[in-house]
Formats: structure tokens, sequence, C-alpha cells
């Protein structure tokens, strides 16, 4: 497998958050350094690691003449739409602005530069829409979102596909599952998970929490996550989709009563209100990681049962 150059100057736009904050130590296991690019700078970050950028209003001049300063040869993208801060409530414009005007700059940057960087940009599983409980989803499907958050991440990715195999910039695109781990988005079902637990722990009474009836999902370790952005960027896949995912359909029940077993809580300490929900891709997902295999030898590492662990101990 192609190694990235050493040493490696890594730019991770959206680097303050629940992915971004995992990929400096597993480009770092490689010998690289990372650059968290974002709106807010984080505690967590080392002296010097961090410099301020909204990807939806920096201009592609000012954000190449960033990249070229900073000497980056890796990009990766992993901004979301759907932000910490305001969840799933934005507008559309929003949305749009987030994961298609943003992607679009951020190309155009890219090819500004003498020599453009490898590009990481993290999709989602939800691009592809519902599709029938049972099915392996490869990547061949077709896709067919059903909402703007989902129409907008779709969009993004075909910018990036599309000017890859074009040939104006090196990238390859993941397409995510559920991600799961330490640090969870509060946008996040797992986000909101953690947050009632950790209210019934502190015995606050009546702690409830919304359950899809019947919804199963495939959920993959942040770290796992991490560790395939890593191989994706030192892979020479270009122009390509790759689904990243555990390749196991997790009831959200389940998920929810494996979570109360790590944490310590009696069954009943959160009463489930198990209903229909609608969700960004449907009830069913599970994830054919074959390709992920092949082309980057990656496979999922972390069971389930650590995620949660860690999510509840970090």
């Amino acid at each position: 497998m192609t190694e990235l150059p050493r040493p490696a100057r890594v730019a991770v736009i959206g680097g303050t958050g629940w992915i971004g904050r995992h990929l400096p130590a597993a480009f770092a296991e490689r010998g690289h350094e990372v650059l968290a690019l974002a709106r807010n700078e984080a505690a967590h970050l080392p002296p010097g690691a961090f410099r301020r950028l909204d990807l939806t209003t920096a201009g592609p001049g000012a954000l190449a003449e960033l990249l070229r300063e900073e000497r980056i040869g890796i990009v990766v993208n992993a901004t979301d739409g759907a932000n910490a801060t305001d969840g799933w409530d934005r507008s559309d414009e929003e949305m749009i602005a987030a994961n298609v005007h943003a992607v679009e700059g951020l190309l155009k940057a890219l090819a500004e530069l003498p020599r453009s960087p490898r590009l990481v940009h993290l999709g989602s599983m939800h691009e592809y829409g519902p599709v029938p409980d049972g099915t392996l989803m490869d990547e061949t499907l077709t896709p067919a979102p059903v909402n703007v958050y989902t129409r907008s991440r779709l969009a993004g990715t075909r910018a990036v596909l599309d000017a890859a195999r074009s040939g104006r910039v090196s990238a390859v695109v993941l397409r995510l599952a559920n991600v799961c781990g330490p640090y969870p988005s509060s946008a996040a079902f797992l986000g909101t998970l953690l947050s009632r637990l950790r209210a019934a722990a502190a015995g606050e009474p009546g702690v409830r929490l919304t359950v899809a009836r019947g919804a199963r999902r495939d959920f993959v370790d942040v770290r796992d996550v991490a560790r395939a952005v890593v191989l994706a960027a030192a892979s020479p896949v270009n122009g390509r989709a790759v689904n990243i995912g555990s390749g196991v359909a997790t009831p959200l029940q389940e998920l929810v009563n494996l979570f109360l077993g790590v944490s310590g809580l009696p069954a009943g300490a959160v009463e489930q209100d198990l209903r229909p929900v609608a969700g960004l891709g449907g009830d069913w997902m599970r994830v054919d990681n074959r390709r992920a295999a092949r082309l980057l030898g990656w496979s999922p590492r972390v069971p389930l049962r650590t995620s949660l662990a860690d999510m509840w101990h970090a």
C-alpha cells in the first residue's frame, strides 16, 4: 500500500468534532502531524495544532493560501451539515451551504494549488436512502436519499467524485455508518442516549428515551473510522466511494440495553419509548465492507460492547 510522504502535514476540516478529534492519534501512529481547522478551538488540542476556519464562509482563495502556508499534503473533510450545536434543526439553505457549496469551495481551493493535496471526504451511508430490511449495502446501490440533509450530503460526495474522476484532485470518499465510541456528538442518537444515562446515573427521576421500534442500524467505532481515514489517505484509490461499517445490523433496543449493561445502571433506569421514528435513511442498515477490505486493507476491530464502554468512561 502506498505510504504517505514523511513527514506529512494533515489538515482536518472539522478537526474538533467527534470524528476529527480522533484523527491526530491515528495519523501520529504513522508519524504524521495534524492541524485541526474548525470554527472553534477545543481544549484537548495541543498548542499550534489549530487554525480557525469556517468552511461555509472561507473563500477558495483564502483556503488555498492557508493550505499552502501550512504545507498541507493531505486534507480530510470531516465536517457535517448537522453540527453538535444545531442538531438536525438547520434550515435547508444551511444544510446545502455546509454540505454542497462548502465542498465545492474546498475543491476549487485544492485545484488552485500547484500540487493538490490528497483529499479524504467523509460521507454518509444515509446517502443511499432507505433500503429493504436484510439488504447488505454495497457501493453498487443507487442512492435515493429522502430528505434535504441526505440529498445535500450526496451532492457533496458526487462533487468530490466528479472532481477526482476528471483529474482535478486526488480524492476518495468514505461513506460512514452510524459512528459510536468516545465523545459522541450531541446531535447523534448515541449522544442523546449518553446524556440520558448520565442523567439517570445522577439520580434524575423519570428519564425517558425515544427509540425507533424495529430499527436495526450498523454502528462502527470512531477509532476504526479514524484508521480507515489514514488508510484511505495513503491509498492510490481515486474517484471511488468506499463504505465503512461494522457489517452488523444491531436492533436499537438491543443497543440501549447493552449500553445500560456497560454503564452499570439497572435495566429500568431509562424508560424506552418505542415508537416509529423517521430516520435519515430508513430503519435498516448493514454495511458491506468487502470493497474497504480489498482497496484499503480495512476491517472493523473494535467490538460494539467495547465501543460503548469506552464512550461511557471517556
